[in-house]
């Protein structure tokens, strides 16, 4: 998550803490589309925050009493115990440090499963890093960089969270070997048709310091099974 949704989604958390804490806010009365549309947007920013802010780097560090009493604070007109003008450099600045820290932790916890992982039987490392377990050995002919494949996959964290699967879909991808990450890019050039293989695919071949979404932190390790059903020429 970037910095400045980060921030949106705090601003959003406060609304919705703020209406949360309101004894009135379970005994409302809808008695027009404008009531209604209020009451929709409220659902909303709460369906938002619940999903995204615990996620969020340094999300849960952040206290919810604070929050809302500053809030309070500004709706009321009262004066703040920050200047207006370093709102959004406290803001930022706290939620780059927050990445930093989630950053290193997943970046070190990152390098031990790759150390464990390479040690097993089975497992092969290339020059770049990405490691490799051949699950089914193919016959087929290996795709170049050019072609488009159409391939079943299972994505997960080192930790075991599935991120994306075509498996759980039930449905194939379909896209070209050269605009995937550079791991996937890697792999299937060695992989002939028919194969299922099991990659480990360092941070730096993946979605590196910037991460992708709530699931893929920064400097991630990722874990794909990848079965190669056919090139479309």
């Amino acid at each position: 998550m970037q910095i400045k949704s980060l921030v949106i989604t705090l601003v959003a958390g406060a609304l919705f803490m703020g209406s949360c804490n309101t004894p009135q806010s379970t005994k409302v009365t809808l008695k027009s589309l404008a009531d209604s549309a209020a009451y929709a947007i409220g659902i909303d920013i709460g369906n938002n925050i619940k999903k995204n802010l615990p996620t969020a780097p340094g999300g849960k560090e952040l206290d919810q009493k604070i929050i809302l009493a500053a809030f309070t604070s500004a709706l009321n007109g009262d004066s703040s115990k920050i200047p207006t003008a370093n709102i959004q450099t406290v803001t930022q600045s706290y939620f780059m440090k927050a990445q930093q820290v989630e950053a290193g932790k997943a970046g070190e916890a990152g390098k031990k499963f790759l150390e464990e992982n390479g040690k097993k039987a089975g497992v092969k490392t290339t020059a770049s890093g990405l490691q490799y377990e051949i699950m089914k050995e193919g016959t087929g002919p290996k795709p170049l960089a050019t072609d488009t494949v159409i391939v079943h996959y299972h994505g997960t964290t080192i930790e075991g969270k599935v991120f994306d699967s075509s498996v759980d879909r039930k449905e194939p991808a379909k896209f070209p070997v050269n605009q995937v990450i550079p791991g996937w890019t890697e792999a299937l050039q060695l992989m002939p048709v028919g194969s299922k293989w099991k990659l480990v695919i360092p941070s730096a071949l993946a979605y590196g310091e910037r991460g992708a979404g709530a699931d893929i932190k920064p400097n991630a390790v990722l874990v794909f099974e990848v079965e190669l059903l056919s090139i479309k020429k």
